[in-house]
């Protein structure tokens, strides 16, 4: 029944990321709200979140525009109910040096990654802030914070999005509002987007390894939506390259010039008959997964780390007080007190 479950909506889940995190939220249960311009992708994924014992609503939607964003919103909240949870997924990149690109390509890869997230953080607001209640989770990048060669479109719009999220969470924190809004920033993941996205090098295009696949950003997504943490970096890449581009940028960016262009780039041509999914879906079911299964990884210590860090830091600081008054004076001595005889 409507209201008796944890209501979410993901953009961009008829694939990759998106995909992967519908599936989670089923998996607890949650009526998710599905947005994304494939209807076969959308479909695929609803059938994927009835199987993990949740409920889907298919809405194909052009999310670069705010009226369809706020259709899909309403539509979910009339299906559903009152949306706790809206996680912003959608993206469009280009693979390509900045001199190659067009006008048109620019402006419609930005429409997609920064002003889709825009439109669903407007239609999120627009129903929580009245509530006082709900979490806005915006699926970031370390690529946020380190920008790289052959994606100047990509990186531009999470730096943005970083921005306007800073921001509203200003506001959010003057207003005394409830709501929260947190930011993911993602490592290298295995998903279709390297297949799809535009690509004007030549070269079929690659994660920079190291790899994670898209389940442990679900996961980490999941757990964002609940935590109340302002941010979280997800993977030891992502920790390392933001801790590192705020000490020594100016040496990164000439690592970069080099290795920026290697890391993403295979030595086999872009296929001639490749897809392109800038301006129009592409066709069937592409999953949450892209061709990386075999050098991705699953599993992430530093994410580990970072879930638990309050049991960790509980246990740090009794190991502490335990050492000061094992070794303070006479403390051992007293410590005898509370040993078994």
């Amino acid at each position: 029944m409507p209201g008796e479950r944890e209501t979410v909506v993901v953009t961009g889940a008829a694939g990759g990321v998106g995909r992967a995190t519908a599936r989670a939220f089923g998996r607890r249960g949650a009526n998710v709200g599905l947005l994304a311009r494939g209807v076969e992708g959308l479909e695929a994924a609803a059938r994927e979140v009835a199987q993990e014992g949740g409920a889907a609503l298919v809405l194909p939607t052009e999310i670069t525009d705010a009226d369809a964003v706020e259709r899909a919103a309403a539509a979910v909240e009339d299906r559903f109910g009152p949306i706790d949870i809206w996680v912003n997924c959608a993206m469009a990149t280009i693979f390509s040096p900045f001199a190659d690109l067009t006008p048109d390509e620019y402006r419609r890869a930005t429409e997609v990654t920064y002003l889709g997230y825009v439109y669903g953080t407007m239609a999120a607001l627009r129903r929580m802030r009245a509530r006082d209640r709900g979490t806005i989770v915006q699926v970031g990048s370390a690529l946020a914070y380190r920008a790289i060669p052959l994606q100047s479109v990509y990186c531009g719009a999470k730096f943005a999005i970083r921005g306007f999220t800073d921001s509203i969470r200003s506001e959010l924190l003057h207003d005394r509002s409830r709501v929260h809004i947190t930011m993911v920033q993602m490592p290298a993941l295995n998903t279709p987007q390297f297949d799809w996205a535009r690509n004007k090098t030549g070269k079929r295009a690659q994660p920079v390894p190291p790899i994670f696949q898209p389940e442990l950003a679900a996961e980490a997504i999941v757990f964002a939506a609940h935590a109340r943490r302002r941010e979280i970096y997800v993977g030891w890449p992502s920790a390392r390259a933001i801790l590192a581009n705020k000490i020594v940028p100016g040496l990164l960016d000439r690592y970069l010039a080099g290795a920026g262009y290697s890391g993403q780039l295979t030595d086999e041509p872009t296929p001639p008959d490749a897809p392109d999914n800038l301006y129009k879906p592409v066709a069937g079911d592409r999953g949450a997964h892209g061709r990386f299964d075999r050098r991705a990884q699953s599993w992430s210590t530093q994410f580990w780390l970072t879930r638990h860090r309050g049991t960790l830091l509980a246990g740090v600081g009794l190991a502490a007080a335990a050492a000061m008054i094992w070794f303070a004076p006479d403390g051992r001595r007293h410590a005898r007190q509370f040993l078994p005889q």
